[in-house]
C-alpha cells in the first residue's frame, strides 16, 4: 500500500511556530493527524507522508488560513532537504542542482517525484513534481508548501530577486488570485495537470558558487544511501517475483505495492541499479527453470506453470534463449 510512504520530519519544520502565531495548538493538530510532535523538524526522523499532508491541510482549515502552505514555506529553506540540499547548493550549475533533486529526492521522501523537462516553447524548461500517494488525499495546501519551498530554493541558487516565468498549480486559487502573483513573482496558472514552475532554459546554465569538496562529500553520501537501498530492493523484488509468478497476476503495480512504492518510484530505483522489472522477471524465471528442470521431477508443464506461463511452448522458447537447449535437453544435461 502506498499510504505508508514516508517523508523526513524536517518537512514540517516551522509548523509549530506558524500554528502558534495563528492562535492554534500545534500539538493537538499534529496528534489528530497521527504525527508525533517529536518527529517534526528532525531530518533524521520520518513521518508517514499522508499524515504530514493531513496535518498541513487540517491546520489550514481549523485556523482558517487560506495561505497556510505558502506561509509555512516562508519558515523553511533548502536546509530541510539535508544532503540533497547540500549537494544541490554546491553543484556546478542550476541545471545540475535540479538534476540532483530529480535523481536523489527519494532519499528525502519516496512519496515525491521531481522532474526536469522541456518547457512549452524554445528557451523554456519545466520543473515539475508530484506526490505519489495513491489514492491521493486532499493536498492543495501541501502542494503550495512545496511550491513555496521550491521558490525559496530557486532564490537560494539564483538570487533573492529571481522570478520564474510561471507557477503551475493543480487546483483552484485558495485565496485571491492576485496573492499568488505577489507571492511567486510570476503568472499563476490554476487547475493545471501538474505542479511546478516554468523557468528560462538559460537560467539552468547559470553557474553556482561550487564547492567541490563539500559537493563530493554530499554526493558520496547520497550515492551510498541509494546503492545500499537499491541492492536491498533488487533482492527483495526477486523474492516477491518468486511468489507472484505462479499466480499469473504479475504486474508492476502489484510488485511496487509490496514495498509501499509508486510504480514510477520502483522503476527509478531499479534503473539506478542498472536493471528493470522486466529484466528481473526474466532472470528470476531463468533461475527457477534451471533449478526445477535440473533438480526436481516436476513435469515440463508443471515447471511452465510455476513460471507463470500459460503454454508449455513459451517455456521451450525461453529455454532456447537462456540455455540454447530445450527443457528436455537441459534436464538431460543435469
Amino acid at each position: 500500500m502506498r499510504d505508508m510512504l514516508l517523508i523526513r520530519g524536517s518537512s514540517l519544520s516551522g509548523f509549530d511556530t506558524l500554528v502558534g502565531d495563528c492562535g492554534g495548538d500545534a500539538v493537538a493538530l499534529l496528534a489528530a493527524a497521527g504525527v508525533d510532535p517529536g518527529d517534526v523538524g528532525d531530518h533524521e526522523r520520518f513521518i508517514v507522508c499522508r499524515n504530514a499532508v493531513l496535518a498541513v491541510e487540517t491546520a489550514a482549515a481549523v485556523l482558517d488560513v487560506a495561505d497556510f502552505g505558502r506561509r509555512l514555506a516562508d519558515l523553511q529553506s533548502i536546509d530541510i532537504l539535508g544532503p540533497v540540499g547540500v549537494a544541490a547548493r554546491t553543484a556546478g550549475t542550476v541545471g545540475e542542482a535540479l538534476g540532483i533533486f530529480d535523481t536523489y529526492m527519494d532519499t528525502y521522501s519516496a512519496a515525491i517525484l521531481a522532474q526536469v523537462g522541456p518547457g512549452p516553447d524554445d528557451g523554456l524548461a519545466r520543473f515539475e513534481y508530484s506526490f505519489l500517494m495513491d489514492p491521493a488525499p486532499p493536498q492543495a495546501q501541501s502542494i503550495e508548501l512545496a511550491l513555496g519551498l521550491t521558490l525559496r530554493v530557486f532564490r537560494t541558487l539564483l538570487g533573492t530577486a529571481y522570478r520564474p516565468v510561471a507557477v503551475h498549480l493543480p487546483h483552484s486559487a485558495l485565496g485571491l488570485p492576485s496573492s499568488y502573483r505577489y507571492y511567486f513573482g510570476c503568472s499563476p496558472r490554476f487547475d493545471e495537470p501538474v505542479a511546478g514552475f516554468t523557468v528560462r532554459a538559460a537560467d539552468l546554465e547559470r553557474p553556482l558558487g561550487r564547492d567541490p569538496l563539500v559537493h563530493q562529500v554530499a554526493m558520496n553520501y547520497l550515492v551510498d544511501v541509494m546503492a545500499h537501498r537499491e541492492r536491498a530492493i533488487v533482492g527483495s523484488v526477486r523474492s516477491v517475483l518468486r511468489q507472484l509468478l505462479p499466480t499469473r497476476r504479475l504486474n508492476i503495480d502489484l510488485v511496487a505495492g509490496q514495498f509501499n512504492l509508486h510504480p514510477k518510484a520502483l522503476q527509478r530505483r531499479l534503473a539506478a541499479e542498472g536493471t528493470s522489472l522486466a529484466e528481473l522477471v526474466d532472470q528470476t524465471r531463468r533461475d527457477i527453470a534451471e533449478r526445477l528442470l535440473v533438480g526436481s521431477d516436476l513435469s515440463v508443464a508443471q515447471v511452465a506453470r510455476q513460471l507463470g506461463y500459460t503454454e508449455q511452448s513459451t517455456l521451450t522458447r525461453a529455454c532456447r534463449r537462456w540455455f540454447d537447449a530445450s527443457p528436455t535437453e537441459l534436464r538431460a544435461r543435469g
